[in-house]
């Protein structure tokens, strides 16, 4: 018998999936993250709690399945990107992990555009300089943390910190180095030029690997902390996002992914490289493929923050029929219909990132009068959400992608309503996934890849089952059309009050 374990080190958990090919799930295991925000804008997260999230979940894996540990064939590791951990020459971590969504370094990236021109930058690193740059956020420690900065001997994304802890060897994944600004897309090499524009030296960042790459093996002390056979193979890991799409059967040119977490993202599998400023640009597992791809800075988490502060006299009758206070919303808010009766959302909550990159834009309602009620701003908040993904599909047809074929995933798609309504706003089906465990799920079969116990790239879609296809309503083709819009129009005409640049 032989398994794979792949590991998911998230923003709000670190989960464990324990696999058997060629399709069977034998365990699954969570623990809780704590994300930190000590300052308005920044989003850190403690290295050494992953590990230990890492120590404990395997082991208990192994227990729930009921295997030995030298039935563990193959480890792999995702995790969210680019986050940056920084090391000393003695590998001890130097501060807390600055997390991607981390608003922090504005003043860094105006710093780089300044010197360099963003035409030339996206034609070299394949995405644009924004705040998600590794660059920028090392600026922005030599500026404000010089002694930290001093000690840099080792830079690593999330997951390639475990792998370290995990393998003693220190590399980054392919995608970190590229969203991070280090990579040269087209020769998939680093590049000296990019890391130079971090201030760092070139020994700083280490060699880059591939997804399905044997990286090393457990040590001994590694093994003994995991439960686990030294010399285990531990492969190069994955960007979540990427995991994710990849692991729900996004592999053919044209696939979309549109997820619906606590950020709304979109992802496509293409086998063009169209390097663009307004989207991020990762490599997809399958070898040839890439997958440009756009986040939203809001989403499950805007649908949250609503219905906590504005939703709370709803609670007594959504509890009075069992249902969870969003399942209630979606259902006052079915009534209502379609453009909601004039209110509309721009949901740029948190800013925006893809494909704006405007960090001043802020969420807005318009349309509103006093015959509107909160069902009306619920369905307008999926409405936006909907014209945002419309947004994205735009852009991805304007760079030279087709897009043939939508799947959703994650909690978001559980909503029905919300389903609809943005299979209507792109006048396309949406396919809905049953039984998708997440980015953990593309980790493992990257182990399974690399340690050879499958050839098949198309591997995890034995892991997970189409459910319903949600068809579009031609009906309300034309009124959704209307709505966009309007919804792009708003924006521009809001932008300089965003700014603070009144007309």
């Amino acid at each position: 018998m032989t398994c794979a374990v792949g590991i998911d080190i998230g923003t709000t958990s670190t989960i464990g999936i324990l696999i058997r090919p060629p399709g069977e799930v034998l365990a699954l295991a969570s623990r809780p993250v704590a994300l930190h925000s000590p300052q308005p804008g920044w989003a850190e997260e403690d290295p050494e709690e992953w590990w230990v999230n890492v120590c404990a979940i395997v082991p208990e894996l192994l227990k729930e399945a009921a295997i030995t540990a030298q039935e563990i064939q193959g480890i792999g590791v995702t995790g969210m990107l680019p986050a940056v951990v920084l090391l000393d020459g003695d590998g001890r971590v130097l501060r807390p992990a600055i997390q991607q969504s981390d608003g922090r370094c504005g003043e860094e990236v105006a710093d780089l555009l300044a010197e360099i021109s963003e035409a030339d930058f996206v034609s070299i690193a394949g995405n644009g300089i924004n705040q998600q740059l590794v660059s920028a956020k090392l600026r922005w420690i030599e500026k404000h943390e010089p002694e930290v900065f001093a000690q840099i001997a080792t830079v690593l994304g999330s997951y390639d910190y475990i792998n370290w802890r995990l393998t003693g060897r220190r590399a980054v994944d392919q995608n970190w180095a590229l969203e991070a600004g280090f990579l040269a897309v087209q020769e998939n090499e680093l590049s000296s030029a990019l890391i130079e524009l971090a201030h760092v030296p070139r020994s700083a960042i280490p060699p880059v690997i591939a997804s399905h790459e044997v990286s090393g093996g457990l040590t001994r002390q590694a093994a003994k902390a995991l439960g686990l056979m030294e010399g285990t193979a531990v492969v190069g890991g994955a960007a979540d996002h990427i995991a994710s799409a990849y692991a729900a059967g996004i592999t053919k040119s044209g696939d979309v992914l549109l997820k619906f977490g606590g950020s709304t993202d979109i992802l496509i599998a293409t086998d063009k490289v169209t390097p663009d400023r307004r989207m991020f640009l990762d490599y997809h597992l399958v070898p040839g493929l890439y997958m440009p791809n756009g986040c939203m800075a809001s989403g499950g988490s805007a649908l949250n923050w609503f219905a906590d502060h504005f939703a709370y006299g709803e609670m007594p009758a959504a509890q009075s029929q069992g249902l969870t206070i969003h399942a209630h919303l979606d259902n006052l808010a079915a009534e209502i219909g379609a453009g909601a009766e004039g209110v509309q959302v721009i949901p740029y909550f948190l800013g925006e990132k893809t494909p704006l990159h405007d960090a001043q834009a802020r969420g807005t309602i318009t349309g509103l009068s006093l015959n509107h009620r909160l069902a009306h701003v619920w369905r307008a908040l999926l409405e936006g959400f909907g014209y945002a993904f419309r947004h994205h599909v735009a852009v991805f047809n304007d760079m030279g992608h087709p897009t043939t074929r939508y799947l959703a995933s994650d909690g978001g798609a559980q909503s029905r309503l919300w389903m609809q309504i943005v299979s209507d706003i792109l006048q396309e089906p949406v396919q809905l996934l049953d039984g998708h465990p997440g980015s953990c799920l593309g980790a493992a079969w990257m182990a399974v890849m690399g340690v050879g116990l499958s050839d098949d790239w198309a591997g995890p879609e034995r892991f997970v089952s189409l459910g319903e296809r949600v068809e579009p309503n031609s009906a309300r083709g034309a009124l959704y059309d209307a709505g966009y819009a309007r919804f792009r129009a708003s924006y521009e005409q809001l932008a300089p009050v965003y700014q603070g640049r009144l007309p």
